[in-house]
């Protein structure tokens, strides 16, 4: 065998190598890189996955609560198209404040939908006190305040008085004149009306 020809041998040997690394390392790149973008994927699923249960939990009054200070449009049933700025929120009620600084008592099983809201949420506090602050104990606070009121049903129906009383299912409303104070010559009757009939409280 000639010098020349082992040299020429050596070479060519060489260069499949050289070509067949290239090669491998072109392979366990590419591979890298698929299982990169797999990974890449899964995560993308996992976060896809936990954004839509996050929102699965999410209810209106997070929604609501969430949006503390920024003017929404309402729609309510019975009472038609409200605007204001929220004020608070409580499990099944927003209050909203109107351009004209009046309070609009809404309540959440009343709301059709709203326009405004942004995409975040702020669950209520985990205490246990969030819980009890029902449109109940919301009535209460008017009603010991004693200012009138204008009461909106779902089915459209409008009274207007002073809450006098305020139980678990229900209110009673002493019936006067909106923007009279309640004195006994101005009522009129007393009546009685069940908290899931309610759509809108609004300060006289």
């Amino acid at each position: 065998m000639s010098i020349a020809f082992v040299c020429l041998w050596l070479i060519n040997a060489g260069e499949l190598a050289e070509t067949g690394q290239v090669r491998w390392e072109a392979l366990f790149g590419d591979l890298e890189a698929q299982l990169e973008a797999a990974d890449a994927a899964e995560l993308a699923g996992e976060v896809a996955d936990r954004a839509r249960w996050e929102a699965g939990q999410q209810s209106i009054a997070d929604r609501l609560r969430a949006a503390a200070g920024q003017r929404l449009t309402i729609g309510l049933a019975g009472a038609g198209v409200l605007e204001g700025t929220v004020d608070g929120v409580g499990p099944d009620w927003v209050l909203l404040r109107d351009a004209g600084r009046s309070e609009l008592l809404a309540a959440a099983a009343a709301v059709l939908w709203v326009s405004g809201l942004g995409p975040h949420a702020a669950p209520a506090p985990d205490d246990g006190v969030s819980e009890r602050l029902g449109l109940g104990y919301a009535l209460r606070v008017i009603a010991r305040d004693r200012s009138p009121v204008t009461l909106a049903l779902r089915d459209g129906t409008v009274f207007s008085g002073t809450l006098d009383r305020v139980g678990s299912d229900f209110v009673d409303l002493a019936e006067h004149p909106a923007g009279e104070p309640r004195r006994a010559g101005n009522v009129r009757g007393l009546r009685t009306i069940s908290l899931a009939a309610l759509a809108l409280v609004r300060a006289v």
